[in-house]
């Protein structure tokens, strides 16, 4: 099978694609024939040495793929070989076979493509987790996204238009007109807007989804109304550039409001902060598949439309994690194994 490794810290330019002996599933287990594997942004702060979670080097990443059936362990019903599914991985996800418990091997809608299915597991859930079980978004509430035009973006923007909430959105002006039809109500350009100035004096907001940290965190407490939610998901400020910088690290980290996320202040400013990190929900997977089932079931009504942004091969991963930092992508990034790449 074909793999792509991170050996050591670094730029995209040190993925390294190798070839690896075939894996055999254990009691329980499926093999799935990846056809495509989703990239998120731990993964590229696994490369650069970012990401805690992350396995030591050297080390295969991946969290999501889609693909075929085409073995099963003991236990398992041989039917299920040839079926077309997705699955959440526990980093590994970036091979041309993988093994997964059968329960987590999730059936994919027939109108759903292997490139499209393998967007949806970590951004899908991370958005439904952040809107449908903490958030609990109602009609007319009113949200911020930050990084409105990736992954997570753009799930939410389906999830909340469901719910029939306000949606306001950071990114650059580039994306704004795309993210305009999506169902966006008001944009704002990170680049060169503050979002606070610009919301200071609107209406407080409800719930604001934030994965950038850092100084993010705090001028959104500012803006939250009574009973407003801020959930923090991932903190992308400390990964300006390519590879690691302590320096930014450090930045990053000096600007955390730690004073006013205790519960005192929490408690006299009647907001509330939450967190989501779906690497630490493995011991939640009955609930995670049930989540997962209940977003297909929206994409399969055309309430939640998955977005690629581009493909690339096994062999250009390197190229892959680029297009992630340069900011290039709107929807989400995959790898697709060399043999089965049409381009």
């Amino acid at each position: 099978m074909q793999q792509i490794w991170i050996p050591k810290t670094g730029k995209p330019n040190v993925l390294d694609v190798r070839e690896a002996a075939d894996v055999h599933p254990a009691s329980g287990e499926v093999r799935i024939d990846v056809r495509a594997s989703g990239i998120n942004f731990a993964d590229l702060m696994a490369r650069m040495g970012l990401y805690p979670d992350a396995p030591p080097l050297p080390t295969v990443v991946g969290y999501e793929v889609a693909g075929v059936v085409d073995a099963v362990g003991p236990g398992v019903d041989e039917s299920r070989i040839g079926e077309r599914v997705l699955s959440l991985t526990r980093f590994g996800g970036y091979s041309s076979q993988v093994c997964v418990p059968d329960a987590q091997a999730v059936r994919i809608p027939d109108d759903v493509d292997d490139v499209h299915a393998a967007s949806i597991p970590v951004t899908g859930l991370t958005a439904w987790m952040m809107i449908e079980v903490m958030g609990r978004v109602r009609e007319g509430d009113r949200v911020l996204v930050h990084s409105a035009g990736g992954g997570v973006g753009l799930m939410a923007i389906d999830l909340l238009k469901r719910r029939g909430a306000t949606a306001i959105g950071t990114a650059s002006s580039r994306k704004h007109a795309f993210l305009k039809e999506r169902g966006y109500d008001q944009l704002i350009d990170y680049t060169q807007e503050d979002f606070h100035r610009v919301l200071q004096h609107d209406e407080g907001l409800d719930l604001i989804l934030d994965a950038v940290g850092a100084d993010s965190w705090k001028k959104g407490l500012k803006l939250l109304r009574a009973g407003g939610r801020l959930v923090v998901f991932g903190m992308s400020a400390n990964a300006t550039s390519s590879s690691r910088k302590l320096s930014s690290v450090v930045k990053s980290l000096s600007q955390v409001p730690w004073l006013q996320m205790n519960p005192i202040s929490l408690m006299n400013h009647n907001v509330g902060i939450m967190g989501v990190n779906m690497g630490h929900l493995w011991h939640e997977a009955e609930r995670v598949t049930g989540w997962l089932h209940q977003l297909l079931d929206c994409v399969t009504a055309g309430e939640v439309r998955p977005l690629v942004h581009k493909t690339f091969p096994f062999s250009r991963a390197a190229d892959a994690h680029q297009c992630i930092h340069d900011r290039e992508n709107i929807g989400k990034v995959i790898l697709v194994p060399d043999a089965v790449y049409d381009g």
